[in-house]
């Protein structure tokens, strides 16, 4: 068979939004993926799953006609019907909602399982918001940081990574960056052989700690504590730079006021970080530019989330790390922006008051909401394993009166709860355009396959549903050219000038114009450029306007009170081979991660008679998970680990480690806490 090779762009909820090759034999079947070697980023390397997609598009068990349960929900007992009947179901349910309850007792509930603007975040945004239905706030990854970011910088994103190969001083603070962002890490390595020094600090020796020149334990939460601590040796030993203070900063006295209230020896108990350890790495860290801090997504999911964010932004202020080349600090790049105005179009909505549920509240929306969610539609996402108090996410999807619509490509935890389930096209079988919320690219994609079985994109899904409700608005006949277009479109955007639709068809690859509106040091010369110690914003709103740390609600800091019910500290960060769930199903990929298990420390092991391999029953107020012992010194006592989101079904009784999860809102963004989570462990 003739085989062709296709270039492709990586879909999946990453920094690094990856350039593929990608091999196609007889105009139908992939057969491999490869890095793009011409991606001036990426550079021809991916990781280890995104080299298993072959897998995941022909895979025996994906779905490629549309579903009728019935079973049971939960039970994944479905019968095959046409589109057709499909789509006249859902209509049908439509109206009746509508007749009943108003539209807002419909509800879409979607994230980032395919990045693309095209097929997330335009058709679909229009259908619902013309339908009137209720709205998501989609908070569960990334707000919660970016907010406090924003809340010290002014912008999401304040430099190019590709500069950091100049960095000679390197905190990587809260992320797996190894796992999570492969390709800073090869930035990093090529300043390390310039002669950079390379610190991670985070609460557990994962694979980047272990990378990194020195690794700093922290106990979770503390991080905004250990960043004070921090400033007030550098202000104390008068190692900041005074004049870039004083020309680039705002509220440096009251600022320095509040430093005096976390002094090293303070800090140590907080942090569990040795007073001679902050005070060297405050030392190392003045005395060293240009210095960058990547901080990670870690950080954020705590209830103090969003000021640990603001806190450790202040850190290159202090020293005049901006006026470096490779330095300063980045948590996400958010300089290329869509209109949202026209791509998902608000102005549709019949009601702009419409009632907004949070997402990582989805259990208690769909158990607790007057008047109720009566139809769930969900795409591009997994809540039934990845939102969190995952008992009562269960026990709302298990509703009879609750009409759930699922798009998904697998027999996932939440399609088995779903009334309807309809088969999605892969990213290889359509066109759209991506963005990085790290890079600087903008990427076109192009279908190198035709959909596989019944297979529908999401832009057709929701093109097709607004012609058969009737909506004839001009937007709804765009087809996917006329929505990149679009996307390129926003002269607000002094970065994204003479970004031209074809450019990037030529291309397929085009950066941001960085020369139009110049990123840190020299933006910070505007009057509206000044790095805020002192927030006027925050100020307004009601919040503390200088950076503070703030005690964990569950758990413990150096200083608290051991709770004796729950004494454990629980986090579930990413693992290496899945993106939360994506992946999860892949059984090469799963021999590789094992098992679910459960990372504790030798002496929290011996005082519970645990041995490496014990079968452990994990719980709290909230639910249980079954997982298996796995003793090591990565974490420091306390603190317990559970790496990666496995499918539930994994589990023992079909449950998964957000059944322990909290769903509070983080202090800024309404972002999620899942590593706030406090547990207590049970050998079985």
């Amino acid at each position: 068979m003739k085989s062709a090779v296709y270039r492709s762009v990586c879909p999946l909820d990453c920094p690094d939004t990856c350039g593929l090759h990608v091999t196609v034999e007889g105009g139908e079947r992939v057969t491999q993926v490869t890095g793009d070697p011409d991606h001036p980023v990426t550079k021809g390397a991916i990781c280890h799953k995104v080299r298993h997609f072959p897998e995941r598009v022909h895979h025996p068990d994906r779905i490629l006609q549309p579903l009728r349960r019935v079973g049971r929900k939960g039970e994944g007992r479905f019968e095959p019907i046409s589109w057709d009947e499909a789509l006249d179901e859902i209509l049908r349910q439509f109206h009746d909602a509508i007749d009943r309850n108003g539209a807002e007792s419909i509800l879409p509930y979607s994230y980032y399982g395919n990045m693309g603007l095209v097929n997330n975040g335009s058709m679909d945004r229009r259908f619902f918001h013309r339908l009137g239905a209720s709205r998501l706030e989609r908070t569960i990854c990334n707000t919660a940081g970016n907010q406090g970011f924003t809340y010290t910088t002014g912008i999401k994103g304040a430099l190019d990574p590709e500069e950091t190969v100049h960095s000679r001083y390197v905190i990587l603070w809260g992320g797996d960056f190894v796992s999570t962002n492969m390709h800073q890490m090869t930035f990093l390595t090529e300043a390390r052989k310039r002669g950079a020094k390379i610190i991670a600090i985070d609460v557990r020796k994962n694979r980047t700690a272990r990378w990194a020149d020195e690794f700093i334990s922290v106990y979770p939460g503390t991080d905004a504590a250990l960043a004070l601590g921090l400033m007030h040796v550098i202000a104390e030993e008068g190692w900041h730079d005074q004049a870039f203070i004083h020309s680039y900063t705002s509220g440096w006295e009251a600022f320095r006021e509040r430093l005096q209230e976390y002094p090293p020896d303070v800090v140590a108990r907080i942090t569990g970080v040795p007073e001679a350890q902050i005070r060297r790495l405050a030392r190392e860290y003045a005395h060293s530019n240009p210095t960058f801090i990547r901080i990670g997504n870690g950080l954020q999911h705590h209830d103090n989330g969003g000021m640990t964010v603001r806190t450790i932004a202040c850190l290159p202020a202090l020293t005049g790390a901006w006026r470096h080349r490779g330095g300063g600090a980045l948590k996400e790049n958010g300089l290329f922006t869509a209109n949202k105005d026209v791509l998902e179009r608000p102005d549709l909505l019949p009601d702009p008051h419409v009632r907004t549920f949070n997402m990582i509240q989805l259990g208690k929306a769909l158990l607790e909401a007057k008047p109720p969610v009566q139809v769930l539609f969900v795409y591009n996402t997994n809540p039934a394993a990845v939102a969190p108090d995952q008992a009562r996410v269960l026990k709302g999807l298990q509703r009879e009166d609750l009409f759930t619509v699922v798009h998904e490509l697998f027999l996932t935890d939440t399609a088995r709860y779903a009334d309807l389930v309809l088969p999605a096209t892969s990213h290889l079988e359509n066109m759209d355009i991506y963005k990085s919320y790290w890079h600087l690219y903008v990427q076109l994609a192009r279908p190198v396959i035709p959909p596989q079985g019944e297979a529908w994109s999401n832009y057709r899904l929701f093109r097709t549903l607004a012609e058969r409700m009737g909506f004839t608005e001009r937007c709804f006949a765009d087809a996917p050219e006329d929505i990149v277009r679009q996307v390129l479109d926003n002269p607000a955007n002094p970065y994204m000038r003479n970004l031209s639709f074809a450019e990037l068809q030529q291309q397929e690859i085009i950066k941001l114009n960085l020369s139009a509106d110049p990123l840190y040091p020299n933006r910070l010369s505007r009057p509206e450029g000044k790095i805020a110690l002192y927030s006027e914003t925050m100020a307004v709103a009601g919040m503390d306007p200088l950076p503070a740390h703030t005690p964990l609600p569950e758990g413990r800091d150096g200083t608290g009170t051991r709770d004796e019910q729950f004494p454990f500290m629980f986090l579930s960060p990413p693992n290496h081979r899945f993106l939360n769930t994506t992946m999860a199903n892949h059984q090469f990929l799963q021999r590789l991660e094992k098992r679910p298990s459960l990372e504790i420390h030798p002496a929290d092991a011996e005082s519970l008679a645990i041995a490496n391999g014990d079968r452990l029953r994990v719980y709290n107020r909230r639910g249980n998970v079954i997982l298996y012992a796995e003793v090591t010194e990565r974490v420091r006592p306390g603190v317990v680990v559970s790496p990666g989101l496995w499918w539930n079904q994994s589990y023992e009784g079909n449950k998964g480690v957000n059944q322990l999860t909290p769903d509070r809102t983080a202090d800024m963004g309404g972002g999620a806490v899942f590593f706030s989570t406090s547990v207590q462990i049970e050998r079985l």
